[in-house]
């Protein structure tokens, strides 16, 4: 593959600590509680009721929309609750609470499926149950079936896993190698795609050497390893799309109407294991860390599990959790207790000791321009900030404040710890809220 201008980055510290941990499987929890609210899109609702017993691989969430995805039982037990709770976006969710009872009985709708058309493809990708594993949530059959199928020659798979700490997707790499090469040859057979590239960040040399190695071995000529400078925000979906292609992907732009389809390395490896075994995502593996957590691993969970537990099973906490993150430092969300459940892409539970946490008091712009350097569009934050306090509308749309992805760059490398990130959000909230006067 030829060579490009690399896009602007930060080179924020990596922490992998886990990527040499091979993934364990923890015990079935005595409760899990599994939230209807676990894609981008309409949520579903309950297919069960409190008193049912359920089967691991059971359909016990699904609804009548094509942005959704069902959700199943991860675990055989008893529903004892439908319950409504407070999530990280500060909406009310759906949680179907089961009792287990250990024994983890296979539900008898648990099939492999047969695949002879595109309808059925896209049929599977549904009834998989699986959504975007990086973080995204989007629902993969939705993905999978691009309004412009013939214009689509490229597959690239986002396997940079650039956020500090998460080392899920490099396990994937290298403990389920040929579940991902497998997926990709699945997908690009029914989309009729002629490439398929993985983007992989050099610093995970172990799954570039297995990825490279399963190619030679299965004589795969239509697949590629693309190796990618280790700074973030390489796996940012129009970052990688760049650094892989060479096409320029702006804000509202999708993927497929540049000719891509872009998926998740562990997607696509978990979709390869459904279409083999019939059983739809009800695990996921999830990196445990941080200063706060005894024993950092990367855990195979059943999907619901409460993160209490979960911390349990990497030996509790050594120093008091001053804050609690579900995904990466960067792009992750605080979660309000360890009492909350993990989800389809809950890729890790990071617990934060006072010292790690702690949030430097903010002080006045130096000027310094630091988060116009980093930023991989070459956007201006701290204007925006100053433009978001005055309520410049104008302004803030003149220097292409929706262009910002909210990778979080320009505030992590701020010296005057100003919050520029979030201030972006706000603004293109703001902006979205005075277009619909």
């Amino acid at each position: 593959m030829s060579q490009r201008k690399h896009l602007p980055s930060a080179h924020v510290p990596h922490h992998k600590n886990t990527a040499g941990h091979e993934t364990e499987v923890m015990p079935v929890p005595d409760v899990v509680k599994i939230c209807m609210s676990q894609n981008i899109g309409a949520p579903c609702q309950p297919l069960v009721q409190k008193g049912d017993y359920v089967k691991v691989g059971q359909r016990i969430g699904d609804v009548d929309a094509f942005v959704s995805a069902p959700i199943f039982s991860s675990v055989s037990g008893t529903v004892i609750d439908i319950e409504q709770s407070r999530g990280s976006m500060g909406g009310f969710e759906t949680l179907v609470v089961i009792e287990t009872d250990k024994k983890q009985e296979v539900s008898e709708e648990v099939k492999v499926p047969t695949l002879e058309t595109f309808e059925d493809f896209i049929k599977a990708a549904r009834d998989s149950g699986v959504v975007g594993l990086g973080g995204a949530s989007f629902p993969t059959h939705v993905k999978l079936n691009p309004k412009n199928p013939e214009e689509c020659e490229y597959l690239v798979v986002n396997a940079a896993e650039c956020e500090p700490f998460i080392t899920t997707d490099n396990r994937e790499m290298i403990e389920n190698g040929q579940d991902v090469l497998d997926g990709m040859k699945v997908i690009m057979k029914f989309l009729d795609l002629k490439k398929g590239i993985i983007g992989v960040e050099s610093n995970k040399p172990a799954a570039i050497e297995n990825l490279n190695r399963l190619i030679a071995q299965n004589e795969i000529k239509d697949i590629e390893v693309c190796v990618l400078p280790s700074s973030y925000p390489k796996g940012a979906e129009r970052v990688l799309v760049w650094e892989t292609t060479g096409k320029v992907m702006n804000a509202g732009v999708l993927p497929a109407q540049l000719g891509v389809i872009l998926d998740n390395v562990s997607t696509i490896g978990v979709f390869a294991e459904y279409l083999k075994t019939g059983m739809p995502i009800v695990r996921r593996r999830v990196t445990v860390d941080g200063d706060a957590i005894a024993e950092p691993k990367n855990v195979y969970v059943p999907i619901g599990t409460q993160i209490a537990d979960l911390v349990e099973f990497c030996g509790g906490y050594k120093k008091e959790p001053k804050k609690i993150i579900m995904g990466g430092p960067m792009m992750g969300r605080a979660t309000k207790s360890d009492e909350s459940a993990t989800m389809k892409n809950t890729s890790a539970v990071l617990a934060f000791s006072q010292d790690m946490a702690e949030v430097k008091e903010e002080t006045a712009c130096l000027n310094c321009q630091r988060c116009h350097s980093v930023c991989a569009f070459g956007l201006l934050p701290s204007l925006f900030a100053d433009f978001y306090q005055k309520k410049d509308l104008d302004s803030l749309n003149k220097f292409n404040v929706m262009q910002c992805m909210e990778c979080g760059s320009c505030a992590f490398i701020c010296p005057a710890r100003r919050p520029l990130t979030l201030m972006n959000k706000l603004s293109k909230i703001m902006i979205k809220e005075a277009s619909k006067k």
